[in-house]
């Protein structure tokens, strides 16, 4: 299995393929935290979930993962392989973006070393002998347009183009190739499997994507809703139900992220806001400690943004003005000494030398079907320095598109297992320690198989430490055999 190290993430795949009858794969892929063992920082921290949020706003969103503490910042990233013999492959995991797309050959612009220290690869089509083009008369190309393509050719290769709010932008051509993973063939056992998926060949980039980004990575798994997504994709041919699960483990980092049909925990489940763009759901109250905050009805409604919006991928929560002014208030008042400082103009922080679960309440957001979530003092505080910040920020202070969103990041979701069941349209949770196991059904047989929390092996540029000692015991085991 490889050596296991924190702040990672392993995606698990519990897959159904028919071939002459229903036949069973279970599937891993092995998903890295991007920023492990690195310094932290507020503007860091605040710069990344901006601009997540633009991303959200311009459709792209819900990266799977993400740091362990809310004073942290990060994504993780997945290692894949592709094509025939297969190239290995570091992609960022995006559960809203929908289009997988990785670096390709004939970039100019694209990055060629990242500092995370993994090497990056460039895809060629003609490296690979189960690579094809997809062309804009083929069924994919019409239904991410919604229709034929003016101006493209039916033996023309069929364009994407993604613009983020932030100004970064892909552009290139759909190819289709096999990609490799592994296979959940017993209880925390693994074998190799491959399916044939759709993704974008990326021509050009700009903006945070273009080769001045020193954490680079080779592209993007979508696993958003629409049929272009990797789940989704899998799910027409399938391969997969179309459920999904994380788990992020808020102490140690890391944690579980499953495709398919998770038995272990049991989840309560709500159900998701029809026509939005994003996973969202229906809030209904806040409360804090045992007191209920006073609320319009429909404050977690403004504007376009319907329902809350949950996203691993963004570290902190922001809630509308009218409900993150009453719930700091409300925290605060807890300890009347309290001497409280703003840090970098928008941080409440406070010294505080007690334990923290003992002198402040949990905050509690309630949602529809009587679904409630739970956030510890510890989990919505976090260290600065010699003070406690609180995690929560006021979206009435974001821009005009974010202005007053409600959204939930790793500051709510971590140590929890978060369900996505995309066949009945219903997200759930439950409190578990996302460095155990999870339990997942064979669809097939019925059986069901108990699935770790593994993790991708660090670079030695990311793990000194590791490497020299593996290479004192190499030369270690060299001069024991040349004496004997």
């Amino acid at each position: 299995m490889g050596l296991c190290l924190r702040n990672c993430l392993c995606i698990v795949l519990i897959a159904t393929a028919a071939v002459g009858g229903v036949s069973s794969n279970h599937g891993v892929f092995s998903v890295k935290y991007r920023y492990a063992g690195r310094e932290r920082s507020l503007s860091l921290l605040k710069e990344h979930d901006a601009r997540r949020q633009l991303r959200i706003l311009a459709g792209v969103d819900l990266p799977l993962g993400g740091t362990s503490r809310p004073d942290g910042v990060g994504l993780y990233y997945a290692k894949i392989g592709i094509g025939t013999p297969p190239k290995d492959y570091y992609v960022q995991v995006d559960t809203g973006s929908d289009i997988m797309w990785v670096n390709c050959i004939q970039c100019k612009e694209c990055p060629r070393r990242s500092s995370l220290g993994i090497e990056l690869t460039l895809y060629d089509i003609k490296d690979s002998s189960t690579g094809k083009f997809v062309t804009c008369d083929q069924e994919f190309c019409h239904g991410v347009y919604g229709g034929p393509l003016t101006d493209c050719m039916a033996n023309t290769s069929c364009p994407y183009l993604e613009i983020y709010g932030d100004g970064s932008s892909t552009t290139g051509y759909f190819v289709q190739d096999v990609v490799q993973y592994d296979k959940v063939s017993g209880d925390l056992q693994t074998t190799s499997t491959n399916g044939s998926l759709i993704f974008g060949c990326g021509a050009r980039q700009s903006g945070n994507l273009d080769s001045t980004n020193e954490e680079a990575l080779d592209g993007i798994i979508g696993f958003g809703k629409s049929n272009s997504s990797m789940i989704s994709q899998l799910a027409s041919s399938g391969g997969v139900r179309k459920m999904f699960a994380h788990c992020l483990d808020g102490i140690n980092g890391g944690g579980i992220f499953a495709i398919g049909h998770v038995v272990q925990p049991e989840v309560n489940k709500t159900p998701l806001v029809p026509n939005q763009p994003h996973y969202s759901i229906n809030m209904t109250a806040v409360q804090v400690g045992l007191d209920f905050l006073n609320l319009p009805t429909d404050v977690f409604g403004v504007g376009d943004n319907k329902g809350t919006i949950i996203d691993s991928g963004t570290t902190l929560a922001y809630l509308p003005e009218m409900v993150y002014e009453p719930l700091v208030s409300k925290i605060i008042s807890q300890q009347p000494d309290l001497k409280v400082h703003t840090v970098h103009d928008e941080y409440t922080c406070f010294q505080y030398s007690e334990s923290v679960d003992e002198g402040f309440p949990n905050v509690t957001f309630h949602f529809e079907n009587s679904v409630s979530l739970k956030v510890y003092p510890h989990e919505y505080l976090f260290p600065f320095e010699d003070l406690w910040c609180i995690g929560w920020q006021n979206s009435g202070m974001q821009s005009r598109d974010r202005k007053n969103m409600t959204l939930l990041g790793d500051l709510v979701l971590s140590n929890k297992l978060v369900l996505y069941d995309l066949e009945n349209q219903v997200i759930g949770w439950t409190e578990y320690n996302c460095s155990s196991s999870i339990k997942v059904r064979d669809e097939r047989t019925g059986t069901v198989h108990l699935v770790g929390s593994h993790y991708l092996t660090s670079d030695c540029s990311l793990n000194t430490q590791w490497c020299i000692i593996l290479l004192l015991l190499s030369l270690l085991l060299h001069l024991l055999i040349h004496q004997s």
